[in-house]
């Protein structure tokens, strides 16, 4: 491969406007593509093989009126006064027509309905409902539905927004700018060159707009949930920015060597670019891996950042050389601060070599010591605990957040986690004997503070009952709740209902769902995380020819993932230093989080292990002193790889000041984890380990070596005849050699 990866980027870089043209034409016809096929993103989540699927698909069918979207509005009088008072109640009516003016909207209930009020005891809340013709709320029309309460604000009445519209219309907040941003500093620092900086930051954006718009292309062919572009520009962004710093940072040695700059881009590529593809397979199979969900809408999420690697994987080892090539000697030009920055020096006369050769002669200490920390900061991963977030987690100056505070004070915690009771009779029997004792059932349930009205379908054959907890919807009694009326108490009342004898109950709603979701994703989280595994194990052990090194390798990522783990139950959960994250209060971790993260950390934890092992490698086939490669791996790569790393720290932390809690824990979890691995694991535990064992590292099995197939990541033999050189412009420069016969392959030696 590393021939191949060679001729490509020598070829990019000597022809960079070819390329160029490609890449352009290529991102021409992909948005060309977006207008006639391209879709939007939906917040519709299945859950096949669950009890809220299936009482989601027979309200599909037998309720196709109210197949949309629906929300509430929630309406509070002023102090000292009622919403019945006729100036508060023209203020109501007054908001409900303007909400029935709005585009989409079918339906807006009364709650001064004399049939089912929707009114507190208190006489100052209320609250109507809002139903939709389409599932999918756009973003312009929730935004119309707050500009048209806005009608009863103006009259003096508290009006707010509920969570299913309110979050339609929140603005996408844009914290990867702030990463960008970052990105760039760091990279000035990295390579003191505003033109060696700027290469990697337009690869991967040139990427991730691609990208992105094969994404959009993906939401008109399938469902792509909403955050899911949020989450692939986070990790393409990453990505994106930190394989492009790799394969600089290797073209720069080189062209400091002396190799030409087509030259230099080609070995660059068929180095660190080597490195890349087998870094970028690891994080793809590893989000592919969400698939075991068994939820489609986590799927699609893996699926979309795994397209924005797989194009940043490409532009790496296709237009970066193309860019270095448009840069051409002149890649350190216009240079930010020291104006003479060694590029080849001793391991023995750099910070990190200095510290690799401390570590290997002392591993013991300092391999148990970092264990110890990882255990101590994944210790917390016993204690958490699993549920869906809610409005109750918003923030609290926000519209949804404040409905749901007034709802749960005026009507109880449990009223914004209703349960959507779902009763089927069967084609052509009437409901109404099974209804009935449905009803009195829930009503005698001591977890159950009220039923609310019952929607029979236009046959007659299947109803909803609307019943609200005692409890809150993150309550772990309101889970225990769900599994009660689910196998005990519902099940019963149609055993016993006499002409609705043999009806189906389904208990259905966001809150039964979010148990569902909770329940699916533990169960199958184990398969996921052993299949990943083994997956990058074998990857890995194709990779190195070693046994020892993918097991250690998939052993310290999973320490440094529980370690994270550990950090977001402690934050989020315990509510240590939650201020400094933003966070109003503590909260449960959402069951999206544990997988979505242990997929994109695992992929970037092998990241660094492929960048630094793969050099340690090349060492130790060139001179087979285990403890000198690692001292000269490490130092070879430290500086890149803590560049990469702040990088990352600075993309993924930057999504910690998003008001959405989920991001937030996504934005923690993936920043403290980098920072984890790129430190104590990177630095300290595999120096430490490697010493430990020695030679051992590399030992492969006699029958598996016969058997796996042979990758060079170093550029060995098969790389040799193509160390072509020279200075441009000097005598024999293969510029010169290719002019002279149009041959590629000469056997020259750097000037």
């Amino acid at each position: 491969m590393s021939r191949l990866l060679y001729r490509l980027g020598r070829a990019s870089a000597r022809h960079p406007w070819r390329v160029l043209a490609v890449w352009v034409l290529v991102a021409l016809a992909v948005v060309g593509l977006n207008r006639p096929l391209g879709g939007e993103t939906t917040d519709n989540f299945e859950l096949p093989g669950t009890e809220s699927q299936q009482a989601i698909d027979l309200l599909a069918e037998r309720f196709p009126a109210q197949a949309g979207r629906s929300g509430q509005v929630v309406f509070q009088a002023p102090a000292g006064t009622a919403l019945a008072d006729p100036a508060n109640r023209a203020a109501v009516a007054d908001t409900i027509e303007s909400l029935r003016a709005t585009g989409h909207v079918t339906s807006v209930s009364d709650p001064f309905d004399a049939v089912a009020p929707s009114i507190a005891p208190d006489g100052r809340t209320g609250f109507v409902t809002v139903g939709f013709d389409v599932e999918n709320l756009q973003r312009a029309d929730a935004e119309a539905v707050i500009d048209a309460v806005e009608v009863g604000r103006e009259a003096g009445l508290q009006v707010e927004v509920g969570g299913s519209i309110a979050q339609a219309a929140e603005e996408v907040e844009g914290q990867e700018t702030i990463g960008l941003g970052v990105a760039v500093i760091v990279l000035l620092v990295a390579f003191g060159s505003v033109i060696a900086m700027g290469i990697p930051i337009g690869t991967a954006l040139f990427g991730i707009f691609i990208g992105l718009s094969l994404v959009t292309l993906m939401a008109g062919a399938v469902d792509v949930p909403t955050v899911a572009p949020m989450l692939a520009t986070m990790i393409g962004l990453g990505v994106g920015i930190d394989y492009a710093l790799f394969v600089v940072t290797r073209h720069r040695q080189f062209l400091h060597e002396g190799w030409s700059v087509p030259d230099a881009a080609g070995r660059a590529n068929a180095t660190a670019g080597q490195a890349v593809l087998f870094a970028g397979m690891t994080v793809v199979i590893a989000i592919s891996g969400l698939f075991l969900s068994g939820l489609p809408a986590i799927g699609m999420m893996g699926l979309a950042a795994g397209v924005v690697v797989i194009v940043s994987m490409v532009a790496a080892v296709t237009l970066l050389p193309a860019f270095l090539g448009l840069a051409g000697p002149w890649v350190d030009r216009l240079r930010v601060g020291r104006r003479h920055q060694q590029l080849n020096v001793t391991a023995e006369h750099t910070v990190s070599g200095r510290w690799a050769h401390r570590v290997g002669r002392r591993p013991w200490p300092y391999a148990l010591g970092a264990l110890a920390v990882l255990v101590a900061l994944a210790a917390p991963v016993l204690a958490m605990r699993i549920s869906m977030p809610d409005d109750g987690n918003a923030p609290v100056e926000s519209t949804h957040r404040k409905a749901y505070d007034l709802l749960a004070a005026a009507f109880g915690p449990g009223f914004n986690g209703p349960f959507t009771i779902v009763v089927d009779a069967g084609v052509g029997r009437s409901v109404q004997p099974a209804v009935q004792a449905v009803t009195d059932a829930l009503a005698a349930e001591p977890g159950i503070a009220g039923v609310g009205a019952v929607l029979p379908n236009e046959q007659g054959d299947a109803a909803v009952i609307f019943a609200y907890p005692t409890t809150s919807p993150q309550a772990v009694q309101t889970e225990r709740l769900v599994h009660h009326l689910r196998d005990d108490v519902l099940p019963a009342a149609v055993t016993g209902a006499g002409a609705g004898a043999g009806a189906e109950t389904y208990v259905a709603g966001w809150t039964a769902a979010g148990v569902d979701i909770s329940e699916r994703l533990a169960a199958r989280t184990p398969w996921f995380i052993g299949a990943v595994v083994a997956l990058s194990f074998l990857l890995l052990t194709v990779l190195f020819r070693s046994v020892l090194v993918p097991l250690k390798a998939a052993l310290m990522n999973l320490l440094s993932i529980g370690a994270s783990y550990g950090l977001l139950v402690a934050v989020f959960q315990w509510g240590w230093g939650r201020q400094l994250v933003g966070l109003d209060e503590t909260m449960p971790i959402s069951p999206f989080v544990p997988m979505i993260m242990f997929a994109i950390l695992f992929g970037l934890s092998m990241d660094y292990e492929v960048f630094l092992l793969s050099r340690v490698r090349e060492e130790y086939v060139r001179h087979g002193d285990s403890h000198q490669s690692v001292v000269d791996g490490l130092a070879g790569t430290a500086r890149v790889i803590t560049s990469a790393a702040l990088i990352m720290i600075s993309v993924f932390g930057a999504f910690v000041l998003s008001a959405d809690p989920m991001l937030k824990m996504f934005g923690l979890g993936l920043a403290s984890a980098v920072l984890i691995d790129a430190t104590v694991v990177r630095m300290v535990l595999v120096p430490a380990t490697m010493a430990l064992l020695g030679g051992a590292n590399w030992w492969l099995p006699g029958w598996l070596d016969r058997i796996l197939p042979h990758v060079d990541i170093e550029g060995g033999p098969d790389f040799a005849p193509l160390h072509l050189a020279a200075v441009p412009g000097s005598p024999g420069s293969p510029e010169e050699v290719e002019g002279a016969d149009g041959a590629e392959g000469a056997e020259l030696q750097p000037a």
